[in-house]
């Protein structure tokens, strides 16, 4: 039987638990950059399960703002 708060089927599936992959997925990331790939993460794993084609791009959303934050990280690296 599924427990919807703490263990919800769409977050369970397999081996491994949602929760436990994003944490050891950005273990060594921090702030916005942790937060934005915890969440591609999460509905990544979730969208057969649960939202669809929601899910992927919401997914879609969240990695775009990584990718314009890691952008700008770049650039502001590359001024002297």
């Amino acid at each position: 039987m599924s427990d919807p708060v703490n263990h919800p089927a769409h977050y369970t599936g397999g081996k491994l638990e949602c929760i436990d992959a994003i944490e050891a997925a950005v273990e060594k990331l921090s702030g916005p950059e942790a937060f934005l790939t915890g969440q591609c993460l999460k509905y990544l794993w979730r969208w057969k399960a649960k939202g669809g084609g929601e899910d992927l791009a919401k997914c879609a959303w969240y990695l775009e703002r990584l990718r314009t934050r890691q952008g700008v990280r770049e650039q502001q690296a590359v001024k002297p």
